[in-house]
């Protein structure tokens, strides 16, 4: 309760809340509505069965004529309940997607939680998917409780009344037992929802590991989609079938596990809930038989104890649904749970400070870097950089080189000493393998910006880094990551840095699949379009000393 108070109180609490409110109020009033339009409808059941029996034709139609509004009422409460209650569903999955997709993104939350030992898998299927089970189930449940306890307390007193005293004796004791279909309903009921509980239990747990591993067997799918071009030169078709069949194998293990359960579960309740419509005629038939009640008793009598039983037995009816739910709650709560705890590895740990300062240079003083495991990765380095420094950082591999970028942008928290940044100059870092997101190629360029500049400042900077033959696909939508070569995609992050005109650059490994004459002239290129900038690149080729005054060497071999 404390994890679904949690998940269910932002919204409740936010600025629709009373939009959400007013809508919530017309549901349980159409709810309640419904439960009301039963009670008339059993009545009505009444009326029409002694009309039949004492074979009076003008009862008889006006028990239809009668039945006609009511079956009306009831189809538009029924409309216009579903309508109202996927409204607010609606709105409410909107609010809670935004929600948690700026929880995910904001503060790079998405990036720090792969830091982490666990980190929560597909948080993708999460937004997408339990959000949605998550509210359909919360209202469908809690609307379907309200119901259930309102039509127990409406039919009980029609239950009550109408079964009468069971009177007997037993080992010569005089038993008298008043409203004894009542306490037959709640035998029953209780019967049922104790071996249901008992059976079903395990329901919660294959839930929760099914949508895991249809996830995991999605992801692998996409995967596949987003690295074709390397798979297909490895001839890695044998493996990833192999690796597609395995995560295959565990979502049909799972179902397997989940079709046995359920089957178990289906034979307790489809037995439970048919025994429940022979059940209350054979417990009233002694009255009927021996002529003490009517036709239109028995069969109210009857419809009575369904109502009472079935509002009794909600659990037994909703286990499959409570199991679902609950496995949702779980997972959602650590989603939640996993963005709080990257959130809390934002703020400065112990041993670190972070400085905005009015200067416009980046200052590193006693500077330490380790790994997620605390194993020491660069030990108390020291380190300024000036508006117009250019710096080489080398060193061999795994010696912290684009862990130490990391650090500078602000996104690697395990880190010891003191770092100061400028407060108003513009920082731009560019990674071996630029991000080109879904969209047009103009898009591209100017991302994560808006396009902004002219056409022909646009055309010039494409001249510049040697892509002419794109400016007529500009505007072209199309999965650019996969069309263009690596070499193209680094031009691409070039021409950005040229759009952007930042006053830092660092280049981590951002020439790797050029030759070594397009990269001199991209260097060239923004030493002369950007005298005053920063330029920090990370780098193994000797060709990058030229365009450097000065070479930090993290150890070993650059």
């Amino acid at each position: 309760m404390k994890e679904l108070w949690g998940l269910t109180r932002p919204y409740w609490q936010s600025e629709e809340r009373w939009k959400a409110y007013g809508l919530l109020f017309v549901i349980v009033a159409l709810n309640l509505g419904e439960v009301y339009l039963n009670v008339l409808f059993n009545f009505w059941n009444k009326d029409f069965y002694d009309s039949i029996q004492a074979v009076d034709e003008k009862a008889f139609f006006a028990a239809l004529l009668r039945f006609t509004y009511l079956a009306f009422t009831f189809i538009a409460v029924a409309v216009y309940r579903v309508y109202l209650n996927q409204m607010l569903r609606i709105k409410w999955r909107a609010w809670m997607t935004n929600r948690y997709l700026s929880d995910w993104l904001g503060k790079q939350n998405y990036y720090r939680m792969q830091l982490m030992g666990s980190p929560t898998d597909n948080p993708d299927q999460r937004i997408s998917e339990d959000i949605e089970q998550f509210i359909q189930l919360t209202l469908g449940l809690a609307l379907g409780l309200l119901s259930s306890v309102v039509t127990l307390f409406s039919f009980l007193t029609i239950l009550w009344r109408l079964s009468g005293a069971l009177d007997f004796t037993l080992g010569g004791m005089a038993i008298h037992i008043p409203g004894y279909m009542f306490w037959a309903a709640l035998i029953y009921a209780i019967a049922g929802t104790w071996l249901t509980v008992r059976v079903g239990r395990p329901l919660v747990h294959l839930n929760y590991n099914q949508q895991r591993f249809e996830a995991d067997f999605r992801f692998s799918l996409v995967r596949l989609r987003e690295n074709t071009e390397s798979i297909a030169f490895y001839k890695g078709e044998a493996q990833e079938q192999e690796n597609f069949v395995t995560r295959f194998q565990a979502v049909i293990g799972n179902f397997w596990a989940i079709m046995k359960r359920q089957k178990t579960l289906s034979w307790l309740t489809s037995g439970y809930s048919q025994l429940a419509i022979i059940f209350p005629y054979v417990v009233a038939a002694p009255s009927y038989f021996a002529r003490k009640t009517q036709l239109g008793d028995l069969t109210q009598t009857a419809s009575a104890f369904g109502q009472v039983q079935g509002s009794l037995s909600y659990i037994v009816d909703s286990y499959t649904s409570i199991a679902t739910w609950r496995a949702v709650i779980d997972r959602l709560s650590g989603f939640t749970g996993s963005i709080r705890h990257a959130e809390a590895t934002q703020a400065p740990t112990a041993g670190f400070e972070r400085h905005a300062s009015d200067r416009k240079q980046i200052e590193a003083k006693n500077l330490t870097i380790r790994l997620p495991d605390n194993r020491l990765l660069l030990n108390r380095l020291n380190l300024a950089i000036r508006p117009g420094d250019t710096l080489l950082i080398t060193g061999r591999s795994g010696s912290g080189k684009s862990t130490l970028l990391r650090t500078l942008a602000g996104l690697w928290p395990f880190v010891e000493g003191e770092l100061t940044l400028p407060a108003h100059a513009s920082m731009l870092f560019v990674p071996q393998k630029p991000y080109l997101p879904l969209g047009t190629l103009r898009q591209s360029l100017y991302y994560p910006n808006a396009p902004q500049a002219e056409d022909s400042q646009l055309d010039e900077i494409l001249s510049l880094c040697r892509l002419e033959h794109l400016k007529p696909r500009m505007d072209d939508s199309d999965l650019w990551s996969h069309i263009l070569s690596l070499g193209e995609q680094q031009r691409i992050a070039f021409a950005r840095i040229l759009l952007v005109q930042p006053e830092f650059v660092f280049l981590d490994e951002t020439t790797s699949a050029l030759d070594e004459s397009l990269e001199a002239h991209l260097y060239e290129t923004l030493a002369s379009r950007l005298p005053r900038a920063a330029i920090v690149s990370v780098g193994h080729r000797s060709t990058l000393r030229k365009w450097h005054k000065n070479e930090l060497n993290l150890g070993g071999e650059a």
